[in-house]
């Protein structure tokens, strides 16, 4: 059973009045009231003291300040209240408030409060962009930042700053300065071609036309920069004695940030990208010249953004009356396609690579076509992005047989994740012997024909090599073979 005392009055033992209650009104008086808890009429603590230490409410509470009443002695020590939805453009802050700043929109200012002793303002970068535009901190009227009357310029990524006014004299002094604040960093976001990865990186290769489309860009610019190789396709070979095809134009440039062993002829220039797409084009291969007599197709351009390769010169046929005649010789391009067989005594000159000129040189020139003695005549090599084409010579015994010169050696890279050579020049034709077909250069390069016996045989596809000579007129293979399709493979730092 719940007892109840009711009274009207307290007292103290001195017979002053603690409690008094008149009608509705109840007064508490000027004498002390002492306990160490406080409790509600379930039982929990309001109030309770244990030793020096006060502890407001008990766990699971919430400690509300009534609407209009305010607070003293609790002043904030360096910290703010955060609101949570960005800023965007040039506003005024409130003392007690942190706010996130985006600035992804462009640069604007912050209007600090009236200066007062103790009054605190936070402003951090949300977007990580205060870099590229600026966040400006701006005093109110003639008060003072760090001892001057001027504005504070943020342009450090992901910054954060907190002001506390101190005095007239410092003004607001910067309490706190964050460059560490943890986010993930973002990477490039890209699709197109066929995607594979290696460690960090992710690569795009893309063995025919299609679009190279960046979605999202990395926060730190140097992730935005891509490695990239682009082959364009390989000459084909020339019919009758043919010389070789000249690769197709090799160009590479490394990014720091995307590790692999590149070829020898990296430098090609920097892109980083943008978010938008890129058209990418895959240079066909150079058709071979068909027998009785012909010069072989000259392969087409690959294109990605600023960087074209050019198709690789087309192999020259063989002139057996002495006499140069331009387009009778190895093409010029990427890599100029090798001379045929020329009598009775003359040599006749590849045609020139790296056409047109770039630096790095994107390939060589294609090997010299002879005549050797006698009707042995030989055939030269297509130029390949490392080396020339060689030119034919005697094959032993002779007279009557030659060897065909050999394709120009291709460029290895790892840009694929393993080690790969592409854009190797054709082998030129032999003039007898099946033996003396001209090899083809590594990196995709066929192999030139040889009288009566062999074929030629094409550039392998997706490498840009040039395409085989055909043989010597007398056999049923004289006719030149194509070159090799071309490719483009790009990769960046995904994570």
């Amino acid at each position: 059973m719940t007892s109840k005392i009711k009274v009207d009055n307290i007292e103290n033992q001195c017979g002053g009045a603690v409690v008094t209650k008149c009608g509705a009104t109840t007064t508490i008086s000027g004498s002390v009231v002492k306990a160490d808890d406080i409790q509600a009429a379930d039982g929990g603590n309001i109030i309770n003291q244990c030793g020096t230490t006060i502890t407001l409410g008990a766990s699971g509470d919430t400690i509300n300040l009534a609407s209009g009443a305010s607070q003293t002695g609790f002043g904030r020590t360096g910290t703010v209240d955060w609101i949570t939805t960005p800023k965007t453009a040039t506003f005024s802050a409130v003392s007690g408030n942190g706010y996130f700043c985006n600035t992804s929109g462009g640069a604007f200012t912050v209007n600090l409060p009236a200066g007062s002793a103790g009054a605190i303002v936070s402003v951090a970068d949300y977007a990580a962009t205060w870099q590229t535009n600026n966040l400006t901190v701006s005093p109110n009227g003639s008060e003072k930042i760090g001892s001057i009357n001027g504005n504070v310029v943020l342009s450090t990524e992901g910054q954060s700053v907190t002001f506390v006014y101190v005095d007239s004299t410092q003004g607001w002094i910067n309490t706190m300065d964050s460059t560490s604040n943890v986010r993930a960093e973002a990477f490039i976001s890209a699709t197109g071609g066929t995607e594979t990865t290696c460690g960090n990186c992710k690569i795009h290769t893309f063995t025919g036309p299609g679009t190279f489309c960046v979605s999202s860009l990395a926060c730190a610019p140097a992730n935005n920069q891509v490695s990239y190789m682009v082959v364009a396709g390989g000459g084909g070979g020339g019919a009758c004695g043919g010389g070789g095809g000249g690769a197709g134009g090799f160009r590479e440039d490394k990014s720091p940030v995307t590790p692999y062993t590149a070829s020898p002829l990296e430098g090609a220039g920097t892109i980083s990208v943008t978010a938008t797409g890129f058209p990418i084009t895959v240079g066909a291969a150079g058709a071979g010249a068909c027998k009785p007599n012909g010069v072989g197709s000259t392969g087409s351009n690959s294109v990605f953004s600023t960087i074209t390769s050019a198709g690789g010169g087309g192999g020259g046929k063989f002139n057996g009356s002495g006499t140069i005649v331009p387009g009778d010789k190895g093409q010029p391009g990427g890599s100029g396609g090798g001379s045929g067989g020329i009598g009775p005594t003359s040599v006749n000159p590849g045609g020139s690579g790296n056409t047109p000129p770039v630096s790095p040189s994107q390939g060589n020139n294609g090997g010299p076509g002879q005549h050797i003695g006698g009707c042995t005549m030989s055939s030269g090599g297509g130029g390949g992005a490392t080396a020339a084409g060689a030119i034919g010579t005697q094959q032993s015994p002779g007279p009557g047989s030659s060897t065909g010169g050999a394709g120009g050696n291709g460029a290895t890279t790892s840009i694929s994740g393993s080690p790969t050579a592409y854009a190797g020049g054709g082998g030129g034709a032999g003039f007898e012997n099946a033996s003396g077909c001209g090899p083809g250069g590594t990196g995709g390069g066929g192999t030139g024909g040889g009288r009566a016996a062999a074929a030629s045989s094409g550039g392998t596809t997706n490498t840009g090599g040039g395409g085989g000579g055909g043989a010597h007129p007398g056999g049923g293979v004289n006719g030149g073979s194509a070159g090799g399709s071309g490719i483009v493979i790009i990769r960046y730092k995904f994570q």
